[in-house]
């Protein structure tokens, strides 16, 4: 089933974490595609939203308190809960606390979704639910959906994304709240975090291979020895495998992801390919650098939704390169235009 078979476009859509790169991508193609009433909630102000919408409801509140969740979900026919306090390796192994805390995002969403009597609600995990001991081996075997069990997740996200799938299971049991949740493997594209600290390997490479170009720099620094490997989702593929999800009846817990498995090394030679240059590579070994390899084994998500993630990353690389190289020679410019 499409999306468009399930939902009506003057159903009330509400999209957590609708400032954020995901959400944001998502309340887009909601827009184009003629829905009317879509409600954005984010925490942060709305002047700093990832993207935003003329037409949409946009909202800030802090989605870990329940009262803003009742305000979220209030008159919502459908949910889709991107919500998160989260970033690149770099920030989650290094906030696991902050990062725990999102189970309150998701179980006052699930709350209120009840209380309000939404008809189906979406939930973001992660591919960071995936027992550690199957992640050892830069060739690693292709992550099946039951290798989530016996439970040794990610500190801290891993294992309060696996807990909020758990609640989705009996909210759904229990309550007979429609849940769905999707597994993302490393998604990137164009609108996303790409310094800061909180960004993730594909656009930190490519903001780091834009800045030696413009610095005329000849190095660029990896974290790690580059041979740790990953699969990485198109933000498109993460849009439409959300929604076929959405409006599917699978009910378990589903890879959503790229089975196109890369070292860091050759990311960064896909990355260089686009800008036409070549660097040298520093190694810095003692860097936050995660799992040693993981991808994704899409064997369940082709049986059940008949479809699989399927663009190739040179491709989403390209353009999401071209993305962050015009916002960096952009905000050049303003501050030249500052100090006029």
């Amino acid at each position: 089933m499409q999306i468009e078979n399930l939902i009506g476009k003057d159903d009330l859509i509400v999209v957590t974490g609708g400032g954020g790169f995901i959400g944001g991508h998502l309340v887009f193609d909601l827009v184009q595609r003629g829905y009317k009433r879509v409600r954005a909630v984010d925490i942060k102000p709305i002047a700093d939203w990832n993207q935003v919408f003329p037409g949409v409801e946009n909202t800030q509140g802090d989605l870990q308190e329940r009262e803003a969740c009742d305000r979220a979900a209030r008159g919502a026919r459908f949910v889709f809960n991107l919500a998160a306090d989260m970033g690149g390796m770099g920030f989650i192994e290094t906030h696991k606390a902050e990062c725990m805390l999102s189970v309150l995002i998701n179980t006052n969403m699930l709350l209120a979704a009840k209380k309000h009597g939404v008809e189906r609600f979406f939930f973001s995990s992660s591919a960071c639910v995936y027992a550690a001991g199957k992640q050892t081996d830069a060739n690693v075997t292709p992550l099946k959906e039951g290798d989530a069990y016996p439970a040794m997740p990610e500190d801290g996200y891993g294992w309060e994304k696996l807990f909020s799938e758990r609640m989705c299971r009996h909210f759904r049991e229990d309550f007979g709240l429609q849940t769905r949740v999707a597994r993302y493997h490393n998604v990137y594209g164009p609108h996303g975090t790409f310094d800061g600290g909180r960004e993730k390997a594909p656009a930190a490479i490519c903001r780091k291979v834009i800045a030696a170009k413009m610095t005329r720099s000849r190095s660029i620094e990896i974290w790690g020895d580059g041979e740790q490997t990953r699969s990485f989702m198109y933000v498109d593929d993460c849009l439409y495998g959300t929604k076929r999800l959405m409006a599917s009846d699978v009910v378990d817990p589903l890879n959503l992801g790229s089975d196109e498995l890369v070292s860091i090394n050759q990311l960064v030679d896909i990355v260089e390919g686009v800008a036409g240059i070549k660097l040298q590579r520093i190694y810095k070994l003692d860097a936050p650098k995660g799992v040693r390899g993981r991808n994704s084994d899409n064997t369940l998500i082709k049986a059940m939704l008949g479809w699989v993630p399927s663009i190739a990353l040179k491709d989403g690389m390209e353009k999401t390169y071209r993305w962050i190289y015009d916002e960096m020679h952009k905000s050049i410019d303003q501050r030249r235009q500052v100090y006029r």
